[in-house]
């Protein structure tokens, strides 16, 4: 299947959406692709980062944060990243790396549904939620009928794993609600329903009251002046959280409710100055941050770009990667990447 090929399938898989930004940029020195070959800086950036990603997978198909921490997690962001160029898990450049990450995820789903091992990872619904969006991604190109079949068990599986793990207040926790405490977090909740849109996207029957229980949580963590706190017993506002909130109230289909303005007031003036780190979590903020302004479009969404591009090349090592943060190159590099390339337009779940 060729590019346009791919293109013209997703667009009808997703109804029509639009794949691809409008407008170039009049900033040549600082704006990011808005398509292959929109700007040759970043996409020498693009290429570097991805290149340096596919050379650092281990044997067994997977990559590791810090210390080899969250192998489930971090092997579906680095996919996402090379899904987000083009390849498929059959075709394209990184398709072998693509592969082989499939393959090392779907070994980690267990009987109950759970994409990872919580003997070794205390924050497993995250991985969980991340491998559900990477693994939804693939199967909608997946050509062999054996694969395609276990994609879906898989995937059928992890969502009534989400479901089970859905705590009573409507969030999620960093573990399962089953497993005690049944707890709740904002940004394992935005993951999981991000999860749980590309599920449905690809076919994966997803109950409707699992989201809207989760729609009604993030709604009740949201205070008056539009930032969504840590969790319902508090934590105080967090702009993260807060931009992540939007894109998943986006995700799950809500772009018209009295909720959505003020959180995005809050968004603009805690996030617009893209240098502001006073808040920690910077990558994960813009990872977020920026899915909604793409999918808002226009001038702003042009604006950000250019600085945002003008920041992470600037950023860059000269091995591709990127290594601010604490959680890892991987983590680093793979969100920068996923921003980098949104204009690319391949991957439904961040389309408009």
């Amino acid at each position: 299947m060729t590019r346009s090929t791919r293109r013209s399938f997703l667009s009808k898989l997703i109804g029509g959406a639009a794949l691809a930004g409008s407008g170039a940029l009049s900033t040549p020195s600082a704006r990011a692709a808005s398509g292959p070959g929109a700007d040759p800086r970043v996409d020498r950036a693009v290429s570097r980062g991805l290149d340096w990603i596919a050379r650092t997978q281990s044997r067994l198909g997977h990559w590791g944060a810090n210390n080899g921490q969250y192998p489930t997690a971090m092997t579906a962001l680095a996919g996402v990243a090379l899904l987000a160029e083009g390849s498929t898990a059959t075709q394209g450049k990184y398709a072998e790396n693509i592969r082989r990450a499939v393959d090392y995820l779907v070994s980690r789903s267990r009987p109950n549904g759970l994409i990872g091992d919580p003997t070794r990872d205390n924050r497993y619904t995250y991985g969980h939620g991340f491998a559900m969006v990477f693994l939804s991604q693939v199967l909608g190109e997946e050509e062999d009928l054996d694969r395609r079949n276990t994609l879906v068990d898989v995937l059928t599986r992890a969502v009534q794993f989400c479901g089970e793990a859905q705590s009573s207040a409507g969030g999620w926790y960093y573990t399962s609600a089953k497993d005690g405490g049944d707890r709740d977090e904002g940004s394992t909740t935005i993951t999981q329903v991000q999860a749980l849109r590309s599920c449905r996207n690809a076919g994966i029957p997803v109950p409707k009251e699992i989201i809207e229980k989760a729609i009604a949580y993030i709604q009740r963590c949201t205070l008056p002046d539009g930032g969504v706190q840590y969790s319902l017993q508090g934590g105080g506002a967090r702009p993260a959280i807060s931009a992540a909130a939007i894109c998943c109230l986006f995700n799950a289909g809500d772009y018209d409710s009295e909720y959505v303005p003020k959180l995005l007031d809050y968004c603009k003036k805690n996030l617009s100055n893209i240098n502001n780190q006073g808040f920690g979590h910077w990558h994960y903020a813009h990872y977020y941050y920026s899915q909604v302004l793409y999918r808002e479009g226009g001038a702003e969404w042009d604006d950000y770009r250019q600085r945002v591009a003008a920041k992470l090349l600037n950023e860059q090592s000269p091995d591709g990667s990127w290594t601010q943060g604490y959680v890892g190159p991987i983590y680093t590099t793979a969100t920068n990447l996923v921003i980098l390339q949104l204009e690319k337009g391949y991957l439904p779940i961040y389309q408009r």
